[in-house]
């Protein structure tokens, strides 16, 4: 059984910063894409970002510059560093598991296949 469960979520003022983090169990995940989404209270699914196995990269154009996406594979673990926080990326982050590794980097929430559970991140002004 596949298993994502995110940590590191929590409060921060603007212009700080956080890391949260998705630990994966159930399987090997090194030869597929890991990414993160993120929801708002009213708002439909964001993506924020995504790494392919081979490291290729993509962002969601409102936190560019900002977040940064790693993985290590040996710990099945995938982090989303966030600097110069805003309070508009106040939201609850969801780590997701593509399971497909024939293709690109994808951005869509129905391209991915499992989901954590979500861990809030509130940013204060």
């Amino acid at each position: 059984q596949v298993q994502l469960v995110e940590s590191g979520g929590g409060l921060v003022q603007a212009g700080g910063s956080l890391s949260v983090s998705c630990a994966a169990s159930g399987r090997t995940f090194s030869g597929y894409t890991m990414g993160w989404f993120r929801q708002a209270p009213g708002k439909e699914r964001e993506f924020v970002a995504a790494i392919r196995w081979n490291g290729n990269t993509a962002y969601g154009d409102s936190v560019k510059g900002r977040f940064t996406i790693s993985r290590d594979n040996a710990k099945n673990t995938v982090y989303l560093q966030m600097v110069s926080l805003k309070p508009e990326d106040t939201a609850v982050y969801y780590c997701a598991l593509d399971l497909n590794p024939l293709v690109g980097v994808r951005t869509i929430s129905s391209a991915y296949d499992y989901w954590g559970q979500g861990t809030q991140v509130t940013v204060s002004s």
